[in-house]
């Protein structure tokens, strides 16, 4: 998909990596609808883009499945039209055994993680489904690809929007609309503070552990790359990402005694 000229809506677009596709997008011509919770994250994105009337800014819960439903209108009343959805928003769980976590805990992180995909994902596609060309572009989680001791509701949360993203890409084929499932590695970004789930003084990040972060950039470049523009159907990114996949490809039970190992010292 060529970019200049078309338009995007993004979650997560207050922070993180969803902050550096809005701004990747908007580098290379496109028109960007950026969508979050904070609305002083999105104004900082919009003070970092200074992208002027390319850029909308749209303070939603994406768990509020009416205040998505409203979303579309405002999108293109914004920019007249709808190119492409991408779903970088996620939160963690707190880094505790599953026997630990609370309800309201798990009820939160799949409200955010899968319903949150749900609502955008339905309100969107019509409009998508009209374009010439168009992608969804759902971000998962290599904490889909093995389970993470601390993060097993996470992970299913993320296996969830990975095999959703996946059942789409089949049912949309010889449709003008593209889907592809990213899975980020190791990132250096906030989500654990943002999650409420940080841990003083300690990493959360299984990548971190293992001393192969990549960047928040570099996994905002390779979205736009591999996902928007080439609609690639699996965009796997980082050497901890690619790694623990093809680990978990050739065992499973590997992977996740690896991955266990790694996490042990954040469940002590």
């Amino acid at each position: 998909m060529e970019l200049t000229g078309k338009v995007f809506v993004v979650t997560g677009g207050g922070n993180g990596i969803g902050r550096e596709v809005v701004l990747g997008l908007l580098t290379r011509g496109a028109r960007v609808a950026a969508v979050d919770l904070s609305e002083q994250g999105l104004a900082e994105t919009a003070a970092l883009a200074g992208a002027g009337e390319r850029l909308s800014t749209h303070t939603v819960d994406i768990t509020d499945r009416a205040a998505v439903e409203a979303l579309p209108d405002a999108v293109i009343a914004a920019h007249g039209r709808v190119d492409g959805l991408l779903n970088v928003a996620g939160i963690i769980q707190p880094f505790v055994r599953f026997a630990d976590l609370e309800y309201g805990q798990i009820e939160k992180v799949m409200a955010v993680n899968f319903w949150g995909v749900v609502h955008t994902t339905k309100a969107f596609l019509p409009h998508l489904r009209s374009r010439p060309q168009a992608a969804v572009v759902n971000v998962s989680s290599m904490g889909a690809l093995a389970p993470v001791p601390g993060q097993a509701v996470y992970g299913a949360s993320k296996a969830a929007v990975m095999l959703l993203t996946e059942a789409l890409y089949a049912e949309l084929k010889g449709t003008p609309v593209t889907v592809s499932v990213v899975f980020p590695g190791g990132v250096s970004t906030h989500i654990a503070e943002n999650s409420g789930a940080a841990i003083p003084g300690r990493s959360t990040d299984a990548a971190a552990s293992a001393g192969s972060l990549t960047t928040a950039p570099d996994a905002a470049r390779q979205i736009i790359d591999k996902a928007v523009v080439a609609g690639s159907f699996r965009v796997v990114i980082g050497k901890d990402a690619r790694m623990l996949d093809s680990m978990s490809r050739l065992s499973p039970r590997r992977a996740t005694d690896f991955i266990a190992k790694k996490m042990a010292g954040l469940l002590s």
